[in-house]
């Protein structure tokens, strides 16, 4: 499974976005939240991504949060839902906007999205109305508790799955002054530190 892509913006359209890692480019499908939240052509990004393996397609998607991609996860465990139609549903409604329509169980705004009618919005509030609280709980909390919470557990999250350890990584975060709802600049410095003190 590939977790995450490190690495430089080589290029992005309405749909798609094309990140090169160490000269090798991929191309993730994302949301349209996600494609404007990347930084211009040129810079470095980190894009949290879910392979989709199935026997005549693998594809690959990309998340500017963990949120998000934990908001795609439980859509495309809904029949009726695949790849596609998640992405829509995250281009229309925040992971936030779419736990609250499955709390309300409001049906108008989940059919509001392109592809999903009024059978499958109620058979993904039936499939989701206990897992979205409890999966996108922590994210939403870091969320409104600001960015800085949401980059710090990213970040966080990307060192473990680099393999290094959580008192490794909490070391690394430490003394950090820069930009603290920039999840890149913050990885950076945590790499930085922890090349310099192995």
């Amino acid at each position: 499974m590939i977790a995450f892509l490190s690495g430089r913006v080589a290029g992005k359209n309405p749909t798609h976005a094309l990140i090169e890692v160490h000269g090798v480019g991929y191309q993730l499908a994302m949301s349209s939240t996600s494609l404007a939240a990347l930084p211009p052509e040129g810079d470095d990004v980190t894009v949290h991504t879910y392979l989709y393996v199935r026997e005549d397609e693998l594809s690959l998607f990309g998340f500017e949060s963990l949120a998000e991609k934990k908001a795609f996860e439980l859509l495309i465990t809904v029949n009726g839902v695949g790849p596609k139609v998640a992405l829509a549903t995250l281009s229309t409604l925040s992971p936030d906007a779419l736990a609250a329509a499955v709390s309300a169980e409001d049906v108008a705004t989940i059919s509001s999205v392109p592809g999903i009618g009024g059978k499958t919005a109620q058979r993904i509030i039936l499939d989701l109305k206990d897992k979205l609280g409890a999966g996108l709980g922590r994210e939403s909390a870091a969320a409104r508790g600001g960015g800085a919470a949401t980059a710090s557990t990213d970040t966080t999250d990307a060192l473990l799955g680099m393999g290094f350890s959580a008192a490794e990584a909490a070391a690394a975060l430490k003394g950090y002054e820069g930009a603290a709802n920039n999840p890149q600049a913050l990885l950076r410095y945590a790499l930085q530190r922890l090349g310099s003190g192995r």
